[in-house]
């Protein structure tokens, strides 16, 4: 939901650092669907453009838990995965996973 709540261009920022594709858990797409019914003022309009970005990436099979998916997608392919969530960070660098991040309210960082 970063885009929304910070106002950058996810995409052109993941172009620059040289990541040119996007691949979302399906397990992600089933928690954002999840979540329009919880969520609320912002939020509720963050998840919107999350759901809208979301059309922009190729959504692979892999049910669970999200941040088990995330993970498991990740190691599986050696892909780098953009979170801001600290402890899902934290976790795929103890495992060997390269995260991208907000640094700031307008970079991304790569970990």
């Amino acid at each position: 939901m970063v885009p929304a709540q910070h106002g950058i261009d996810i995409f052109a920022e993941l172009r620059a650092l040289g990541y040119d594709e996007c691949v979302v858990p399906s397990a992600v797409r089933d928690e954002l669907e999840a979540l329009k019914t919880k969520v609320k003022g912002d939020d509720r309009a963050a998840l919107a453009v999350a759901t809208r970005l979301l059309g922009r990436c190729e959504v692979v099979a892999a049910p669970g838990s999200a941040d088990e998916a995330i993970a498991g997608l990740a190691k599986r392919t050696g892909a780098a995965v953009f979170t801001n969530d600290a402890a899902l960070r934290k976790r795929l660098k103890r495992e060997g996973v390269k995260t991208i991040f907000m640094r700031g309210r307008q970079k991304l960082a790569v970990e």
